[in-house]
């Protein structure tokens, strides 16, 4: 019995020591569960931690009292068995020290759990609602809201075919077209809920995680100490290509949130492409005013040619972008060519739907058919750049325009 318990200490000893040395190794190991940069997070990465080392210590334990009864009392050395039955002493003790180490971990699991559930006095209010296969995020009281869809670089290189190597694409499948923008230091409460199926909702770095449930909303809170870029994934098997639906979130500093938040209740769109089209007009616009007022052979025609000219920039520079829209709401089921996947989702390309009547193709878009889910949630302007942008686009050729109003009669 000596020779076990000094082999025990020496074992702990041991196992004290590497604990030791190993602690910063395994604090950025990309194996191990990310530390994260939240106060709640560092706290379950400890817990996490103190689990793991009572298990290692068990270990060491159970094995060792194994191996030195398998080297210390083989038959060769004792032919003849032990006739003791049991021991009440060590049944006490086996019974007491699991006991400790339970206790020992739930009080302050228990404290952690209580923290991580207490979202009041916050800061902030995101309402968050998943859709297959999108994040929406409404900041609540603010007037800004917007989708979050997987980034078109990770998309183009997913299709079948494409001919694009994954490692060549940055944060392939994590990588979205809009962040979740949060500022750093304040406290922020979400508010998660579900457009048709269940999502999951999930930051490692913010050590949180919840279901997005349709009909329910649940709620979690995040308190950022450190800016920076944070990616996480939806969680749940919510449908086909449920792995391509990623979550980034950015934190910035107070007073780069008040200017990006400042900008988004401007008008101006998060991907920036309505910008650049307004730019390209805005350069146009002098171009074709400027020979007008140069001209004195006919001073009174300046007034109206100018006139005439800002009204046909102005719908470029406020109508959102067909294309855009299809990328991020469309292709990832009928992909960038419009090739489709079929039998589940046809090709768009030749398709005799996207030729046929525009009410047609805008019912489909706003209620849905069969695997493909409704698209209500989008802007009437969304819906009618994205069917004009089908329709004229993709190999097909209709010729027409739809506009918001015809898809606003339709709702």
């Amino acid at each position: 019995m000596s020779n076990l318990i000094r082999g025990l200490m020496l074992a702990t000893a041991g196992l004290t020591g590497f604990a030791a040395r190993a602690a910063d190794t395994m604090e950025n190991a990309y194996w191990n569960l990310p530390k994260g940069v939240t106060d709640i997070s560092n706290e379950v990465w400890h817990l996490h931690m103190a689990a793991f080392w009572v298990c290692v210590a068990i270990a060491v334990v159970v094995f060792g009292v194994m191996f030195y009864s398998i080297f210390a009392h083989r038959r060769s050395k004792h032919p003849v068995p032990a006739t003791f039955h049991h021991s009440t002493t060590v049944e006490i003790i086996w019974t007491i020290i699991p006991f400790v180490i339970l206790i020992g971990l739930a009080v302050p699991a228990a404290g952690t759990l209580i923290k991580q559930y207490d979202s009041r006095n916050s800061d902030l209010t995101i309402k968050i609602t998943g859709y297959q296969w999108k994040w929406q995020y409404e900041y609540v009281g603010e007037g800004v809201s917007f989708f979050s869809t997987l980034d078109a670089k990770s998309n183009e290189a997913r299709q079948l075919g494409s001919g694009i190597d994954p490692k060549t694409v940055p944060h392939y499948l994590h990588n979205v077209d809009n962040y979740l923008v949060l500022p750093v230091g304040k406290k922020v409460r979400f508010l998660l809920t579900s457009n048709d199926v269940i999502h999951g909702w999930w930051v490692p770095d913010l050590a949180i995680k919840k279901d997005a449930i349709p009909g329910f909303i649940n709620d979690m809170w995040t308190q950022i100490n450190e800016p920076g870029i944070y990616r996480g994934q939806c969680t749940v098997l919510c449908g086909r290509d449920h792995g391509f639906m990623p979550v980034v979130v950015e934190a910035k500093t107070e007073a780069e949130y008040a200017a990006w938040l400042a900008k988004m209740k401007g008008g101006e769109t998060v991907a920036a492409a309505a910008p650049a089209i307004a730019t390209d007009a805005a350069v146009d616009a002098p171009a074709a005013a400027e020979p007008v007022v140069a001209e004195p052979a006919a001073p009174e025609a300046a007034p109206v040619e100018v006139a005439a000219a800002a009204p046909a920039a102005a719908p470029a520079a406020a109508g959102p972008n067909g294309e855009k829209v299809y990328l991020g709401n469309c292709a990832a089921c009928h992909q960038a060519t419009g090739a489709g996947l079929p039998p589940t989702f046809p090709a768009l390309t030749g398709s005799k739907v996207v030729a046929g009547p525009a009410a047609g193709v805008i019912t489909q878009v706003l209620k849905g058919k069969n695997a493909m889910p409704p698209f209500a949630q989008l802007s009437d302007a969304e819906i009618a750049a994205a069917v004009t942008y089908v329709r004229n686009n993709l190999g097909n050729k209709v010729g027409d325009t739809v506009t918001a109003d015809q898809v606003k009669k339709l709702r």
